[in-house]
């Protein structure tokens, strides 16, 4: 027999990696991420809605859902296992919009409580006829859980009709597989016509899967081909490995026909006292809430390296795409920086002023040709690198990620933010002109601004500016003209350094948002790890 061993440090190393699992993200569009966000979602929705409420409250009454696709009859089977229309069956499809968990009356504070589906609102109907619309104004009825107590169901039982697993309504798939994950039983409801359909038999090999208590019903079965239809199907599950799974058929009679009513006890009798038993025998009850628990547990083996994997592949796109960023980047400041010592700067405008230069042209007119010419340049450099960072990214497929579309900073706005640079660069150069110039031991003094106009030249204008050195040393002396060439040309490397750098992490900074890292892989497998030494 199957026996649960719930201890504190369990249920500890079980919230731990629930925590883990919640805080793995999937954002960058890779091949496996849409695998990767449904499977932790689902993962997440077993260990809040089951495993932790079943593990810490193992008294609590059994919960039998019951589902299956669309016109399988669920919301009829429902009503007569109950013996009372609770939940509403018609010709409208999908018919079962809001689920509807029965329950008898001493069992209501069981799931009046946030114990199991936290996330779903309640609303309490302890008389109330199925057919009558309890939800509020602008109430989501693909997230509210209709609760109805029924005293012709027996203490610890609950059921509960999900809606079709195969609803049209993408929110109704998603609650259907969410009211699922909290069972104790799976009750899988299909048809004669419908028994090879490819969606229950996905969900009945989650269960295999998964290990949990599960139970199929094969319904509205013609008498005329009953046995045939019986063994076909049998074959099936056997075929799948599920042959020893409780198998109940239910004949097609006028009751089956849409909204007609309940179905005779008779038709049903077999599943309620199948239901009955494994709810108050204790032997069978713990048989079905271990076997559900430990396969849940069990899957994590599995389940959780997958989640791993994903992780590592996200943390990989995301290096290849900063790799790119940063490659693009330090190859453009390379090559800027070999264009400054060529002397780039100091040509069109700025080299015409400089050629006036002091007859023809003041030294704030060179020092405006001169920075406009040095922003224009980190301006090509950092254009240059966000073309060289589209063209990469254009080929990983992570790139396509929502926020990274649209991500490079407009040619505009780095304009301004270049040339804001390159002027408090001027104002700085400047300043240490003045200071130079403020400690000369001399009658008279050259004004500071031709100073920081031929350090600029000197520092900017490469082989162009030869003569600027001299023309330096004869206005504050050799050592005063090595001593400020000195300081300008580490300012301007620093200036130029934070341009890169703030240009480059604002191309990042969409990338950095999405919060990929390395550590969810290591924490997701070492969460994994405790959780089986504790077991």
């Amino acid at each position: 027999m199957v026996t649960l061993n719930v201890r504190p440090q369990l249920l500890d190393a079980l919230s731990a990696l629930r925590e883990r699992v919640a805080a793995a993200r999937f954002p960058l569009p890779l091949a496996g991420a849409p695998r990767a966000r449904a499977n932790r979602d689902e993962l997440l929705a077993q260990l809040d809605d089951y495993l932790v409420p079943r593990l810490k409250e193992p008294e609590a009454p059994l919960l039998a859902v019951v589902g299956g696709s669309t016109g399988a009859g669920k919301s009829t089977l429902v009503n007569s296992l109950v013996g009372r229309r609770v939940s509403e069956a018609g010709v409208l499809r999908p018919t079962t919009r809001t689920p509807v968990l029965v329950c008898h009356p001493e069992d209501q504070h069981w799931f009046s409580g946030m114990r199991v589906l936290p996330d779903l609102t309640r609303v309490w109907v302890p008389h109330q006829d199925a057919g009558e619309d309890l939800l509020l104004p602008g109430e989501d009825p693909s997230r509210v859980l209709r609760i109805q107590t029924v005293d012709t169901l027996p203490p610890g039982l609950a059921v509960l009709d999900a809606p079709d697993i195969d609803s049209l309504v993408a929110d109704n798939r998603v609650l259907a597989a969410e009211l699922l994950c909290a069972a104790d039983i799976w009750i899988m409801v299909t048809t004669a016509a419908r028994y090879a359909d490819a969606v229950p038999w996905h969900l009945l090999r989650t269960a295999k899967e998964y290990d949990v208590t599960l139970v199929t019903v094969l319904d509205r079965v013609p008498h005329q081909v009953i046995s045939e239809v019986s063994r076909q199907y049998g074959a099936l599950l056997t075929k799948a490995g599920l042959g020893d799974v409780p198998r109940f058929t239910v004949p097609e009679l006028p009751e089956s026909a849409w909204g007609a009513g309940l179905l005779p006890a008779t038709a049903v009798a077999s599943l309620r006292t199948w239901l009955i038993h494994h709810a108050q025998d204790p032997t069978a009850r713990h048989q079905v809430m271990a076997r559900t628990a430990h396969g849940v547990l069990n899957s994590l083996k599995s389940r959780m390296p997958e989640l791993a994997s994903a992780a590592a592949a996200q943390y990989a796109a995301a290096l290849r795409l900063t790799a790119a960023v940063d490659a693009a980047y330090d190859s453009e400041y390379a090559r800027l920086r070999a264009r400054l010592q060529n002397g780039a700067v100091l040509a069109g405008d700025a080299l015409k002023r400089w050629r006036a230069f002091p007859l023809d042209c003041t030294a704030g007119e060179l020092l405006d040709a001169l920075v406009e010419s040095l922003a224009t340049l980190l301006l090509c450099a950092v254009t240059a690198a966000d073309e060289r960072v589209d063209d990469a990214w254009r080929r990983e497929p992570a790139a396509a990620a929502p926020g990274l579309v649209d991500r490079a900073p407009s040619q505009e706005s780095a304009e301004h933010r270049i040339g804001m640079a390159v002027r408090r660069w001027r104002r700085e150069l400047e300043e240490y002109a003045e200071d130079e110039v403020r400690h000369l031991d001399r009658s008279v003094v050259p004004d500071p601004e031709v100073i920081a106009a031929l350090v600029a030249t000197a520092l900017l204008g490469g082989r162009r500016a030869r003569s600027t050195g001299e023309q330096l040393a004869q206005r504050i002396g050799p050592h005063g003209a090595l001593r400020l060439r000195d300081l300008g040309g580490r300012l301007l490397a620093e200036h130029l350094d934070r341009v890169i750098h703030v240009e480059r992490e604002r191309r990042l900074a969409p990338l950095d948002g999405l919060d990929v890292h390395a550590e969810p892989q290591a924490e997701l497998i070492a969460a994994l790890s405790v959780l089986q030494k504790e077991r």
